[in-house]
Formats: structure tokens, C-alpha cells, sequence
């Protein structure tokens, strides 16, 4: 059995091509990591699949095996021709030439609802990486899981909890749906070519329901948004500049009537803190 790394180089030759850097693209070259991938995953025989920015196929391979069936959504209009050639004896996958952002994921969960469960695996373009990741999340896709790997700064960020240093918007955001976990660090030199940092494979397992029971999501999420947009900010000032009151004596009242300091900052907060705070402004809006 060839390895990744003989399956890639061979398939650059064959098709005379080479990693388009403005998609962000790095082709995974070891087993060992791609393994790891699919354990975390949990793959099983009756599982749908959604595979992003599938490439050269090198993970598709070995989802295919293990999964009931892979969707794979593919933006890169030179990887169509390679990975219909290279799984087209497979009666378990599909392929869309597309972009993830545009895709309705619930159709394809629709269309494909007599597997028993759906979960979702990527090697994401780190350039694009946040807007993914809230998408999935933010469509409520009737989803189990998401094993995706990541620029390591990102995962750090993600899988911190709320209220820690390394925690920013993207933390409680990503808490809200899902309980994120690391699985494994990846060097760069994993990759042909190697991207100018480390990597990191998280799986966010996401909740039945919220983290916390939140009245106005718009306006929760944008207090989280505000009070990390200037970090060094008092919360008071901080969520003062949300555009969402005038009046900063409003905003110092409900924090007041929740006992919490004016002077933290944001990234000092819990969820729980933040729920508090935006059900309490919503309920002041409706007044």
C-alpha cells in the first residue's frame, strides 16, 4: 500500500499541478495525522459524511472506507477531474464543485437522511477558517460532529474556555454550540508545501441545545463581538460602543443590577455573564 505522501506526489505529477496558495491550499502528506482524523471522528459504517475542500482526495480515501457515505465540497475546479478519476469505482461518494459558504448544507443532510448520523470533517483553508467554522455552527445543521484542522493560534482560541487569556469572541461563540476539544498537533512539514506554521486538529461536538438559554442571539453576539473588538477596554466602555444604547448610564445600570464590575474586561466574563447581560438589555430594549 502506497503512502500519502507517494499518493500526492505522484497525482501533482500526473496532473501537472501544484498547491494553489490563494485557496490556502497544503495537501496532508502523513498517515499517522490522517488516521487520527478519522479516529477522532468516530467514523462509522452508517454515517454521513461532509467533507470540506476535499483536494487531492488524500483523507477522502480513507473516509470512504469507513463512512456509509462522503459528500465532498470542493471549490478548486482542478481537483474535480482528479477526484472523480480517482473514486469513481465508489458508490458512496459524491463530489460538489463549490463554495462551502454557499452551499445549503441542510439540503444535503435532507437528501441524504436515511444514514444515522452526520458529521463533518475539513482541512481548512486557514484564511478562511472563522467564517466556516460559524457557518456550520450558525445553520443548525442537524449534525453530530465537526473534526476540522486549523492554523494552531486558532485552535488555542477555540478550544479555550471563557473567561481564560488565550480566550477571544470566537471562544464563546463556538461555546455556545458546541463543546470544542484538541486532538492533535501537526507540524508544518506534514504538508507539501509547508505552510509557515504549525496546525492543530479540533473536534467541536456540538450541544443539543445552546450552552446557555439566551433571549436575542443578535444581541448576545454582539456584545460578545463589541467587548473584544478593544480588548484593553472597560467592559462599561466596551459594550458602550455596541451601538445598541445611547446612553452609557443604561448600559452601567444593568451591570450593575447583575453585580458585575464595570471595569473588567470583556474577555474576563463567563458565557453565563454574557447571557445575563444581553437578556437583560433585551428585555430593557422591549420596555
Amino acid at each position: 500500500m502506497s503512502s500519502s505522501l507517494e499518493d500526492t506526489k505522484f497525482l501533482l505529477r500526473k496532473y501537472n499541478i501544484s498547491a494553489n496558495k490563494k485557496l490556502g491550499q497544503n495537501f496532508l502528506i502523513d498517515d499517522n495525522i490522517i488516521n487520527e482524523i478519522i479516529n477522532a471522528a468516530k467514523i462509522e459504517k452508517d454515517d454521513l459524511i461532509i467533507e470540506i475542500g476535499p483536494g487531492l482526495g488524500t483523507l477522502t480515501s480513507k473516509l470512504l472506507e469507513k463512512a456509509g457515505k462522503v459528500v465532498a465540497i470542493e471549490l478548486d475546479d482542478r481537483m474535480i477531474n482528479i477526484l472523480n478519476e480517482r473514486f469513481k469505482l465508489y458508490n458512496n461518494f459524491e463530489l460538489l464543485n463549490s463554495d462551502i459558504l454557499k452551499v445549503d448544507l441542510h439540503k444535503i443532510i435532507n437528501d441524504n437522511n436515511e444514514f444515522n448520523k452526520v458529521k463533518i470533517v475539513a482541512n481548512l483553508p486557514y484564511y478562511i477558517t472563522t467564517p466556516i467554522i460559524m457557518k456550520l455552527l450558525e445553520d443548525r445543521l442537524n449534525a453530530n460532529s465537526i473534526t476540522v484542522m486549523v492554523q494552531k493560534e486558532v485552535a488555542d482560541r477555540i478550544t479555550a474556555k471563557p473567561g481564560e487569556k488565550l480566550s477571544g469572541a470566537i471562544t464563546y461563540s463556538v461555546n455556545y454550540y458546541a463543546d470544542a476539544e484538541k486532538v492533535v498537533l501537526v507540524n508544518r512539514n506534514c504538508f507539501i508545501p509547508a505552510p509557515s506554521v504549525d496546525s492543530e486538529v479540533i473536534k467541536l461536538n456540538i450541544r443539543e441545545k445552546p450552552s446557555v438559554e439566551v433571549e436575542n442571539e443578535k444581541i448576545f453576539f454582539r456584545l460578545i463581538k463589541s467587548s473584544f473588538m478593544q480588548r484593553r477596554k472597560t467592559l462599561l466602555n466596551s459594550l458602550s460602543n455596541s451601538g445598541i444604547f445611547d446612553n452609557k448610564d443604561i448600559i452601567k445600570n444593568i451591570l450593575e443590577e447583575l453585580n458585575i464590575d464595570e471595569k473588567i474586561r470583556g474577555e474576563k466574563l463567563t458565557l453565563e455573564q454574557f447571557a445575563k447581560i444581553s437578556n437583560l438589555v433585551n428585555k430593557t430594549i422591549q420596555k
